[in-house]
């Protein structure tokens, strides 16, 4: 009977220095290990286009009391307030998306945020309001820094081959071409 033997053990801890893997077991071990605040990001839902051009973002984690439509999955087109967040499977809880279990309960459906549209944002929180100003800023920022247009790359060797003849025949007391 043959045995191999492993060389290698996988990391049973979250690690900053992962990048990316193709393997899907590496990405949900991944998620499966990463702390709450890692986990807090991947919760992040698009804004309808109302709120993208108003705020001047793209997406915002949900939150309790934000106002969701289901893009993707069997209750697309529904909408609904969002009733709990569960961090820890990355599911988000929307009023009137229920299933009924085989014993006649009805129960909310688990909905994954990259599956819902946030219409309204729940504008409550202090904090929340400021992370909206601070990612607006952010972005007005980027945009008018923004490099200026090259030359084409042409023109530019043209010119230094032009320099580098100037200089060449300069210097043996030649006159340029």
């Amino acid at each position: 009977m043959i045995r191999w033997k492993w060389y290698g053990k996988m990391k049973s801890q979250f690690s900053t220095s992962w990048k990316r893997s193709k393997q899907p077991r590496k990405q949900r071990k991944y998620i499966h290990n990463a702390p709450l605040h890692i986990l807090h990001k991947l919760l992040s839902a698009q804004l309808s286009k109302e709120l993208r051009e108003k705020h001047g973002i793209r997406n915002i984690p949900v939150r309790k009391g934000d106002v969701v439509r289901v893009v993707v999955g069997s209750l697309k087109g529904k909408e609904g307030k969002v009733e709990r967040v569960s961090q820890k499977h990355i599911r988000v809880f929307v009023s009137g998306m229920q299933a009924i279990r085989s014993d006649g309960r009805k129960v909310n459906t688990p909905i994954h945020p990259s599956n819902l549209v946030i219409k309204e944002l729940d504008l409550n929180d202090k904090k929340r309001k400021a992370i909206l100003e601070r990612k607006k800023q952010a972005k007005t920022r980027t945009t008018k820094e923004k490099p200026k247009t090259k030359e084409p790359e042409e023109k530019k060797a043209k010119e230094n081959i032009g320099n580098t003849q100037a200089s060449i025949s300069e210097h043996k007391g030649l006159k340029p071409l």
